[in-house]
């Protein structure tokens, strides 16, 4: 079955879809039609749906959902993702699944309700306190704003913590054909370590304090181990790479207008391609430097150049001392063009 349909929505008939129990949240431009539909469709199918005061409360809540394990969603956008960041450490802290949706809006402060990408730092290295890692997904498509949303609840439960799915307004807006899933998808084990009210459960203890230094430490070297494990469910997608000159590095809404500029590329004698890591953490770290290896590259993204430093940052780690990267990007709100991307990339040649 196919539906017509707005991003923001597809992200809720992708919890539902994914089982999810519960959602909580609170409204914000451009993320708000998540709120809006998932209080229509969570209690009409026997879910739960709960408007916080705010968004602080609405991670918190996300919070004690999960450790009585149940699966729970919030939507929010800017301001909003920077109250939850406290509750998002606390949740890896104590190993607790959830799925958050950061629809991006331009900043820093109140900035503007127009897309942007700058958010990247944010999600993808812990924009909380303490040494912890939430899975990132990073879809580019209204099918994937809902593929990606059940995808990111399978991964927070795999690895039992939080897993954002960001976006940005664009996607969150616009609308495309959605085909819906066929299956709801099987639901977790939780009750090994959640906390459900029942006597066999009674023993358990959620938390993320270990007042003795030397647990906490372990504590934290089991998390790196766990994140270190991630990889392996680190994904992306290649365009057009066989015989590139030129690789576009991209992800998100960015990816959609690099695929178009490299099709132009090509048609006007530019050997381009387009790499689109869809897992933003886990990156796909080795499958980038393979695929950079003797090939121009170009960083095409919404914000400052946080995408391309990390870039750099994995070729390094790679043992390449320094490859340059050039970087065609727009902050506040503006689009770059496809023109824009083209003149760039034949500068690199």
């Amino acid at each position: 079955m196919t539906k017509f349909i707005k991003g923001n929505e597809a992200v809720v008939i992708g919890a539902l879809y994914a089982g999810a129990d519960v959602y909580f949240g609170y409204p914000i431009t451009p993320a708000s039609e998540i709120a809006h539909a998932a209080a229509d469709w969570f209690p009409a199918l026997g879910r739960e749906f709960l408007q916080a005061e705010c968004e602080t409360a609405s991670i918190n809540m996300m919070f004690g959902a999960a450790a009585a394990g149940k699966l729970a969603i919030t939507a929010t956008s800017g301001p909003g993702m920077s109250l939850m960041q406290e509750g998002l450490s606390y949740m890896a802290g104590a190993e607790l699944p959830g799925v958050i949706v950061n629809i991006m809006r331009a900043g820093p402060g109140l900035g503007n309700v127009y897309h942007e990408q700058a958010d990247y730092n944010q999600a993808v290295k812990g924009g909380g306190h303490g040494n912890y890692q939430c899975v990132v997904l990073a879809p580019a498509s209204i099918q994937e704003m809902c593929d990606f949303t059940q995808r990111a609840f399978a991964l927070s439960c795999k690895y039992r913590t939080p897993a954002i799915v960001l976006s940005d307004g664009l996607l969150g807006q616009m609308m495309e054909n959605l085909i819906l899933p066929q299956t709801i998808m099987p639901r977790p084990e939780m009750s090994t370590w959640a906390v459900e009210g029942t006597a066999e459960t009674r023993q358990h203890l959620v938390s993320s304090i270990f007042l003795n230094a030397p647990e906490q430490e372990l504590h934290n070297q089991r998390l790196q181990a766990k994140y270190d494990s991630m990889r392996h469910d680190a994904a992306h997608e290649t365009y057009l790479c066989d015989d590139a000159e030129v690789v576009l590095v991209c992800y998100g809404i960015s990816s959609r207008i690099a695929r178009t500029a490299a099709e132009t590329l090509r048609a006007e004698g530019v050997k381009a391609g387009v790499f689109r890591p869809i897992t933003l953490n886990p990156f796909p770290a080795e499958a980038l430097c393979t695929t950079l290896a003797g090939r121009k590259a170009l960083a095409v993204e919404l914000s400052c150049g946080q995408f391309r430093d990390d870039l750099l940052m994995h070729l390094a780690k790679d043992g390449k001392r320094y490859q340059e990267i050039a970087l065609v990007n727009h902050m506040g709100g503006i689009v770059m063009s496809v023109e824009e991307i083209v003149a760039v990339a034949k500068r690199l040649r």
